[in-house]
């Protein structure tokens, strides 16, 4: 059964970190482009970080410096390493998997920054 699976979220202060993963099942994801993105209430969703099957990253300017992306190959995993979290990065995280035609979601996981 081909899937993502995002766990790692919860409530974290202000200044915390956390660290999410995308654990894939069914596929290799290492050929896999993945990106994390994130959609809060009553807006859309946005790209946060990305990285290719070679382990090129890229970030949105708002987490730019405080969110880093991962690959494990051999755990079949991406992961986001999220420090200084601000209440603003309150949403839930999805990450997405894409090579040619294939294309596939998880579930999600929230992420709340409050104090």
């Amino acid at each position: 059964q081909v899937q993502l699976v995002e766990s790692g979220g919860g409530l974290v202060q202000p200044g915390g970190s956390l660290r999410l993963s995308c654990a894939a099942s069914g596929f290799i994801l290492s050929i896999y482009a993945v990106g994390w993105y994130r959609q809060a209430p009553g807006k859309e969703r946005e790209l946060v970080a990305a990285i290719t099957s070679g382990g090129r990253a890229n970030y949105a300017d708002p987490v730019k410096g405080r969110f880093t992306i991962s690959r494990d190959n051999a755990k079949n995993t991406v992961y986001l390493q999220m420090n200084s979290l601000k209440p603003e990065d309150t949403a839930v995280y999805y990450c997405n998997a894409e090579y040619f035609k294939n294309n596939y979601w998880g579930q999600g996981t929230q992420v709340t920054v409050s104090s």
